[in-house]
């Protein structure tokens, strides 16, 4: 009996105990400053008549070199970064073996053309020795046959060298184009085989988006049309226009391919970022248009995954309020769900928020 009503006692002081801090919390954040703010309507898209897509800036010149035959890497010419031309040395594969054939087809040619040249001086004897009736037509045919035997032979000995010369193209790569040096796959000694990449090379002059487009906006993007691309490391604008239109989802997962070939400009972009493309869109409804709900993007609160926006409650306490959303509009973020067009949110405050603190509507 003594050890309940102990327990008891405990129960109820910390019950009270309790009651005391959550009510000193609120009396404290009655008692803090309202926090200034301002507050607006949210924006709806009844003049954004664009659509919106995500991309990549690409090289449009790119390769990856590899050789289609074996052997080991005996130099490497190149580094990451370094800017090269055109017809430069990229790197070099052992080729004895092609030497050593290539010496055997010197010999075969020298042996075919001094055959032939024995050979014609016969059949240009005998043209003449038959001219002069001093020679049957059997002995010219026979020699004409070993004079075109002959010929033939040294052109196929030539032919046997252009082969042998056309496999040193694979012993050392070169650049294609003039650009810039991506990624080196090989070292020296490394063994080098048929289709495995080498070197990596991109041009540097001419620079392009690719971005996948969905089926409902594919039908309103066509070729040649000038689009706005925002670089998302640096919030850059650039401008370019579209080159190419793929009419076909079938290994792209039910997104279209669009290419659009960037502008001249003077900002430093780099293959491999990522933008967000806006497409100019004419026949867009305006049903669509005026239902879309935008707010501006530093209106957000993220955290991890879960994206938010404060509201303005009753009492003017700030609410934190969980959202799901669209697509990007320049600064603005489409709301697909958590907040209606009639509500208010904050798009700045003069101090930290957070959920229950006082706020002073500017």
């Amino acid at each position: 009996m003594k050890n309940f009503l102990f327990k008891t006692t405990i129960i109820a002081s910390l019950f009270v105990l309790l009651i005391s801090c959550n009510g000193e919390k609120k009396e404290a954040v009655a008692e803090s400053p309202a926090i200034a703010v301002k507050v607006s309507g949210v924006s709806e898209n009844s003049n954004s008549d664009f659509v919106s897509a995500s991309g990549k800036i690409e090289a449009e010149n790119s390769a990856d070199l590899s050789t289609r035959m074996m052997g080991y890497v005996t130099k490497v010419y190149v580094q990451i970064g370094q800017q090269v031309k055109a017809g430069q040395l990229l790197v070099s594969i052992n080729n004895s073996d092609l030497l050593a054939k290539k010496a055997q087809v010197d010999a075969s040619i020298l042996q075919a053309t001094a055959g032939y040249n024995n050979a014609k001086k016969d059949y240009d004897r005998f043209v003449a020795l038959f001219k002069q009736q001093s020679a049957s037509q059997k002995e010219l045919d026979d020699m004409t046959a070993r004079y075109e035997m002959a010929k033939a032979g040294l052109e196929g000995a030539k032919q046997m060298r252009n082969e042998v010369m056309a496999q040193f193209n694979y012993s050392n790569i070169t650049a294609p184009f003039s650009g810039v040096v991506t990624n080196t796959f090989v070292k020296e000694g490394d063994m080098a085989n048929p289709g495995m990449p080498l070197v990596s090379v991109e041009g540097a002059s001419k620079l392009q988006v690719t971005a996948m487009v969905s089926e409902g906006d594919i039908t309103s993007i066509k070729k040649g049309m000038p689009v706005t691309v925002l670089v998302k490391s640096s919030n850059e604008k650039l401008t370019g226009k579209v080159s190419e239109v793929s009419v076909s989802a079938k290994n792209t997962g039910g997104q279209y391919l669009v290419k659009i070939n960037l502008d001249k400009t003077d900002s430093a972009v780099l293959s491999g970022m990522f933008v967000n493309v806006q497409f100019p869109v004419e026949n867009k409804s305006a049903a669509t248009l005026n239902t879309m709900v935008l707010v501006p993007e530093s209106a957000l609160v993220r955290q991890g995954q879960l994206t938010g926006i404060y509201t303005v409650g009753n009492e003017n306490v700030a609410l934190l309020r969980w959202l799901r959303t669209g697509k990007t509009f320049g600064d603005k973020v489409e709301v697909l769900s958590g907040l209606s067009a009639d509500e208010n949110y904050i798009i700045s405050a003069e101090g930290k928020l957070f959920n229950g603190a006082k706020v002073s509507i500017q």
